[in-house]
């Protein structure tokens, strides 16, 4: 992907905007900009799940032959150019993580897997992915807080169970550019209809896609009763144990 530095200047003004804003009229913003429900220590987690249970980020069933990871944000082949995970674990919350499983049943039944590039993602990081390409059709806002970090989100992608061979989906992941919009139909058949199969899959397991980007998925549940996360992942597997004992 290509970011001149125009649009870099374009993108950082906007960004300066809405924070400068906020700052000096915070009685005029809209709720979406409101104070965050945000956790970032083990004890706040711990008693919100004791709350309920159903916020409780669980480990995606990996070891499964049809489900891969390939975690680009523990790499610097991303859109950062920078490692921003370490030894990353693909959670999401129970709800979610059934849902897609649901999902790879069906694309199981269709002889295909799904290789997870993110799932449960701190919030810190998301802060970090907004510094530097903040675009609201490709980042999340921080003021908004992410799916990602309240566990409701995934991005995958498909492979072929015999093969091993990912799909040809037309674009990359994290590739910022209108090719990779749902709409974009500038594509040879196989890729459309390869985007069509995840997003059939997807839908009907009870996720909803996000138009500007054909890897994301999203659990349509109310954000305000998901708190935003920020906690290492191993905080938030260790607390998975805890409760599973």
């Amino acid at each position: 992907m290509k970011i001149t530095i125009k649009k870099i200047m374009v993108l950082a003004i906007f960004s300066t905007v809405n924070m400068l804003a906020g700052f000096l009229f915070p009685n005029t913003m809209p709720n979406c900009f409101a104070q965050l429900n945000l956790i970032n220590n083990k004890t706040s987690y711990i008693n919100h799940i004791q709350l309920d249970t159903n916020f409780l980020l669980i480990p995606i069933q990996i070891e499964l032959r049809e489900i891969k990871t390939e975690f680009r944000y523990a790499t610097t082949n991303n859109f950062t150019g920078k490692k921003l995970y370490k030894q990353p674990i693909a959670m999401l919350i129970e709800p979610a993580e059934k849902a897609l499983n649901k999902a790879c049943k069906k694309l199981k039944s269709k002889g295909l897997g799904i290789i997870i590039y993110d799932a449960y993602r701190p919030y810190s990081v998301t802060q970090e992915m907004w510094k530097i390409f903040p675009d609201e059709r490709y980042a999340a806002n921080p003021a908004k807080g992410s799916g990602h970090n309240r566990g409701i989100a995934v991005d995958l992608t498909l492979f072929d169970l015999h093969t091993g061979k990912s799909l040809d989906m037309g674009t990359d992941f994290d590739h910022f550019s209108d090719s990779a919009h749902h709409s974009f139909l500038g594509f040879q058949q196989e890729v459309i209809k390869n985007r069509k199969i995840l997003r059939a899959a997807m839908e009907e397991a009870g996720f909803r896609a996000l138009e500007t980007e054909w890897w994301h998925y999203s659990l349509p549940i109310p954000t305000s009763n998901a708190p935003v996360l920020d906690l290492p992942f191993k905080t938030v597997y260790k607390t998975y144990q805890r409760f599973k004992k």
